[in-house]
């Protein structure tokens, strides 16, 4: 016996041949650049850790020329101090010194970070005429006293105006000149002065200002320097004496060799140009090139990172050259795991995928299969819709089959739609002539037959009676009950559809309208005319649905007041309001646009509500009546009934209104409709029913609803004058009311006949066009001055020349 292998077989082995190749590629990829990888990655490794050096390095040194151009700032702002006095010349010399002396003590105040500052007026040659003043620091308090010659003693200080007269005046850099670290008696501390030079207006030289700075402070700019755990910082001045402080490192010795180092190595000459006794740096932050070197302390390597400052100290970095290397180390170790790691996932996820593959290629045929019918599913219809060019879709819709589902159970549901598709794949096959024909399962208690050949009239004709005689014949049973059933079919065709190109979804949506139909109307399958307009008809109802929408949310809907005219007394003393929408125009649009689509919307509630609330609060102030109509689905939603009564007890003018009942024949929930008629009744409300006089039930609805008043329908009102039986049956309606002391209105009084057919059937009131029109604003005079001479000819026929009562409120 000859074994085969399935078809999806042949379809699978190519791509698991295919993956599994992919895999080894990339397994030989992940080998392949990481060793590739690993030496780029080492070098940049190395670059990287230069690199971090290198900003660490710049950062603290430019953190250090930072505070350095601070004190040249003070430095300066002191000699401007000092300048201004000098040109206040006129003042005698004692006045001068007790102004220099003020003045040292204010500017020192506004340098909390100098910690002395002197002025001095003299020159080279001239010293014998020389004044200076110093300030300083000393117990938190500021001192100021002259002191004689001090710069005339000190070499360091009589090099520097010479050299500063060489200057070219006025360049708008002002020279500044520092001193090595020195101890001073008066600040007790070690310190390093910053000095610059005072000019007159003619830019000679005629003295200079000085401000001293606590070299501790200056060495703590080093101490938090830290790139690796072993690295050290180190700060010289410019005569190669260390200010670093080692009373922080923890191994103070090997700290003191460290920087015994740095100083034999002599850095100072090792920079560009040997810098002076004191360093010059005219204006600008100045920052020398970084420089690099071995240095051996102890037998370790350490690499040496150094600059000169602002101030002409060195500033230096040593990194131990073993922590700079040691971040490789970890690296080539990590790769190694990273590679294993990855090739065991990658050969895990592989094994999962090939799988995942197996499986879903297995369950492929499944994705376009209904599970319980193994029939193709929507999905797969709307793909093969997509490709034909013409054909024939047939909708088939189990007749109520929510009643088996319920009553039977969801597994009688399942079986009985299983039996129709097994019926119906049955009945296709049966029918000759067709080249190609499939069912198809679709959600729910749907199938679609799709035939790829258009078919005319007739053939559809045939082929649904013969589909829905064979269905009818089909026997269902389920736990030894026979189950009846029934279809409705929608079609649709390609030679019907809306358009020669039709799409798939115009097609089905087509078979979808036609079966809607045939549902709503008792058919047993209806064929998608365009004629029809169904399609424009939804396509109308979703515009006015939109409009609806946003006119409800602009406050658009809004009522409308008709009058209605008593006639005993000819005044109009009550309106029925109306709903209208305003349109984007400003127009008023009439409720059969809309009303129909807020009902399938379920908007009509909200109209209901909006009418309540404008109309109550139009009539607050005045003492008509006025009337709301309220439809079947108004009267069972509790929410709106809730609603209107707390309405009716919060505004006080429940005995003005009148509650028009419409559609009463679709009243079934008598018991909740008779509550909230006889709590508004309780309130002082009155009901009436609308369109009195159509339908088959209306005398019991009178008799079950408790009506106070009875509109008789506009179709028998507007031919009063002209169909005998129209007047006779309007007539036979106001006696049976009056019998029952109910009031009666008259609808549809469009003409001064009608009118006069109306008053002299003795009906209470008249509404209507030739009444007054539906108006935005309640006005009583509307339409009065023909009503009421009409009703005066009555009154004079009737009774004598007697003056009626004729009154337009």
């Amino acid at each position: 016996m000859e074994l085969k292998a399935p078809p999806h077989f042949w379809m699978k082995l190519p791509i698991m041949l295919v993956i599994s190749l992919l895999v080894g590629v990339f397994l030989v990829g992940i080998v392949l650049m990481s060793t590739l990888n690993l030496g780029f990655a080492q070098s940049r490794m190395a670059e990287l850790r230069q690199q971090q050096i290198t900003d660490t390095f710049y950062s603290n040194l430019n953190r250090i020329n930072a505070h350095h151009q601070l004190m040249e700032h003070n430095t300066r702002n002191l000699a401007h101090t000092g300048e201004m006095l000098y040109r206040a010349r006129q003042q005698n010399r004692d006045s001068r010194a007790r102004a220099l002396e003020y003045s040292l003590a204010s500017t020192l105040r506004n340098m909390p970070e100098a910690h002395g500052a002197e002025i001095w007026y003299g020159t080279a040659d001239s010293t014998q005429q020389s004044v200076s003043v110093y300030g300083y620091r000393s117990n938190g308090d500021i001192h100021v006293r002259p002191i004689a010659n001090l710069y005339h003693i000190q070499d360091w200080y009589r090099r520097i105006l010479p050299e500063a007269a060489a200057e070219v005046p006025n360049s708008g850099m002002p020279d500044f000149f520092w001193t090595p670290a020195y101890y001073k008696e008066l600040i007790e501390n070690v310190v390093i002065s910053l000095t610059t030079v005072m000019r007159d207006e003619q830019s000679n030289v005629i003295g200079l200002a000085s401000t001293d700075w606590r070299a501790d402070e200056i060495i703590g700019l080093v101490s938090r320097v830290e790139v690796t755990p072993g690295t050290f910082a180190f700060l010289l001045d410019s005569e190669n004496r260390n200010l670093s402080n080692l009373a922080a490192a923890q191994d103070t010795l090997d700290a003191q060799d460290k920087i015994d180092a740095v100083i034999d190595s002599r850095l100072p000459d090792r920079l560009t140009g040997p810098l002076p006794q004191y360093a010059r740096i005219s204006g600008r932050l100045l920052v020398e090139p970084m420089q690099t070197m071995p240095l051996d302390v102890n037998g370790e390597e350490h690499a040496l990172f150094f600059s000169r400052t602002q101030a002409g100290m060195i500033f230096g970095v040593g990194v131990p050259q073993a922590e700079i290397d040691a971040v490789l180390v970890p690296m080539r170790e990590s790769n190694l795991k990273i590679v294993g790691l990855v090739s065991t996932i990658t050969l895990a996820l592989s094994a999962l995928i090939l799988l995942f593959v197996a499986k879903l290629l297995n369950r492929l045929h499944f994705l376009h299969t209904d599970t319980l019918t193994q029939l193709p599913n929507r999905e797969k219809l709307l793909m093969d819709l997509g490709r034909a060019n013409s054909g024939t879709l047939l909708l088939v819709n189990i007749d109520a089959f929510k009643e088996i589902n319920d009553f039977y159970g969801h597994q009688c549901g399942d079986h009985v739609i299983s039996q129709l598709a097994v019926a119906l794949q049955r009945f296709l096959k049966d029918q000759p002539g067709f080249s190609a024909r499939q069912v198809y399962r679709l959600p729910a208690d749907e199938m679609a037959i799709w035939i790829r050949e258009s078919l005319d009239r007739q053939k559809v004709d045939e082929l649904t009676s013969a589909l829905l005689a064979s269905i009818s014949a089909l026997t269902v049973s389920w736990l030894d009950h026979r189950i009846p059933l029934n279809v409705t079919i929608g079609v649709s065709t390609s030679l019907q559809a809306d358009g020669a190109h039709s799409t798939e979804g115009q097609l089905l949506t087509a078979a979808n309208i036609a079966l809607k139909f045939a549902r709503q109307h008792k058919l047993g399958y209806q064929l998608y005319d365009p004629e029809q307009k169904t399609r424009e008809s939804y396509e109308h109802n979703l515009i006015w649905a939109n409009r609806l929408k946003k006119a409800l949310k602009a406050g658009r809907i809004v009522p409308y007041f008709q009058p209605i005219l008593d006639l005993k007394t000819g005044r109009i003393d009550k309106f029925e309001c109306l709903a209208r929408m305003i349109d984007e125009q400003g127009q008023a649009v009439s409720p059969i646009e809309f009303l129909a689509v807020a009902k399938k919307i379920r908007l009509y509630r909200y109209i209901t509500r909006t009418m309540v609330q404008q109309c109550f609060s139009r009539f607050a102030d005045n003492q008509y009546e006025f009337s709301l109509n309220l439809s079947c689905e108004d009267l069972v939603d509790p929410e709106l009934m809730s609603f209107i009564i707390n309405s009716l007890e919060h505004s006080k003018m429940a005995h003005r209104v009148i509650f028009e009942i419409l559609e009463s024949e679709g009243i079934e929930n008598y018991a909740q409709v008779r509550q909230f008629i006889d709590t508004v009744k309780q309130l002082g409300c009155r009901i009436a029913i609308d369109d009195f006089g159509t339908g088959y039930s209306n005398f019991e609805h009178l008799l079950r609803l408790d009506v106070d008043i009875i509109k008789i329908d506009g179709s028998l009102v507007e031919n009063l004058d002209s169909d005998p039986v129209a007047l006779n049956v309007t007539r036979g309606i106001h006696l049976f009311a009056a019998n029952l002391g109910m009031q009666t209105v008259a609808e549809f009084v469009h003409s001064a006949e009608i009118l006069e057919k109306v008053r002299s059937l003795n009906i209470d009131f008249a509404q209507g066009y030739h009444v007054g029109e539906p108006s935005a604003t309640a006005i009583a005079e509307h339409g009065n001055s023909r009503v009421a001479a009409q009703l005066l000819k009555f009154k004079r026929k009737s009774a004598g020349p007697t003056k009626p009562q004729l009154v337009a409120t």
